[in-house]
């Protein structure tokens, strides 16, 4: 039986962390992979965060060591018991991020089932929330990469372990789609006479709106990623930071048009993968209902990459009363 040990993270560490991260990173996202410097830095701190990292009053990682090798890894966050951090993250205590290696190759001798590492870690993250004595235990799995949050679909053994250790899923189940820049659509006329587009700054990222007379109408903004000196493949990725339409106007192709002056763009800046993401319920902010908006997008050169599930919860008791 092959030995474990629980400890906290080590610099020395960084490279195996980093391939696990990015194993579980391209399972989910096609050839999405960061660097070693981005995996360290969002240990610290995250800053484009810059409402809810705040609230943070302190992090850990925890590393379950295997035969020589980090078989699996978490990342703990303690939120401020008081008004420094928001109501629903009110001394809480949340498991960022858990991995770990689910597959062993048959006959190999060199290769230890890292279920049980994983085991071992879990049991020492429930640890670690009940010294912290916080009185909420939240688990996700965000992690320093673009479209990957939640627990995906293609991480069946770490939706497992955080059931086997008493969380269940909570919150909302979110679909993350992919489209080559090339599919989506080209810039064509205007679908309504006296239609125009505006380029400006908008919330997150460059904004293209469709203006009418004096109206603006809907608006599409799109960012593109620019960690190019930390991410290892991502030059090139952008996602749709917000899609509207006003709702007299829908239904009458200004969403597509917007869709094709913001790709037209994006060709220029040499962008060639956008992401963009819908709930499998409710409304968008804009009162749109995602069931249409999970019509609109395959439509138009989107392609579903992965359901997530967000928001999980487990009653905040003692490893030894769970």
């Amino acid at each position: 039986m092959s030995t474990i040990q629980v400890r906290l993270f080590r610099r020395s560490d960084r490279d195996q962390l980093t391939r696990l991260v990015n194993a579980h990173a391209e399972a989910v996202v096609p050839g999405m992979s960061v660097s070693v410097n981005t995996v360290l830095a969002s240990l610290e701190r995250q800053p484009r965060e810059f409402i809810v990292d705040p609230w943070v009053a302190e992090r850990v990682t925890l590393v379950a060591e295997q035969q020589n090798r980090v078989a699996a890894a978490a990342h703990l966050l303690r939120y401020f018991p008081d008004e420094q951090a928001g109501q629903a993250y009110r001394d809480a205590g949340e498991i960022r991020w858990l991995l770990y290696w689910a597959q062993t190759p048959a006959g190999n001798p060199w290769w230890h089932d890292a279920a049980p590492a994983a085991g071992a870690l879990m049991t020492a993250c429930l640890a670690q929330f009940a010294d912290w004595g916080v009185s909420r235990h939240y688990a996700d799995g965000e992690l320093p990469v673009h479209g990957v949050y939640g627990v995906p679909e293609q991480w069946p053994h770490i939706r497992a372990l955080y059931q086997q250790a008493g969380f269940t899923h909570a919150g909302h189940t979110e679909i993350v789609y992919l489209a080559r820049v090339e599919d989506l659509p080209r810039p064509s006329g205007p679908p309504l006479a006296g239609l125009s587009v505006r380029r400006s700054v908008g919330t997150s990222g460059c904004r293209f709106s469709a203006v009418l007379g004096d109206d603006v109408i809907g608006y599409i903004e799109v960012e593109v990623f620019d960690e190019g000196e930390l991410l290892t493949r991502t030059a090139g990725w952008a996602d749709v930071g917000n899609l509207r339409v006003s709702e007299p106007y829908r239904r009458q192709g200004v969403g597509s048009w917007l869709l094709g002056q913001a790709a037209d763009w994006l060709r220029l800046a040499h962008v060639d993968r956008l992401l963009d993401y819908a709930w499998l319920e409710g409304t968008d902010p804009g009162g749109v209902s995602y069931e249409d908006y999970r019509a609109f997008l395959p439509a138009v050169g989107f392609r579903q990459l992965t359901l997530t599930r967000r928001g999980w919860t487990r009653p905040a008791v003692s490893p030894a009363g769970s």
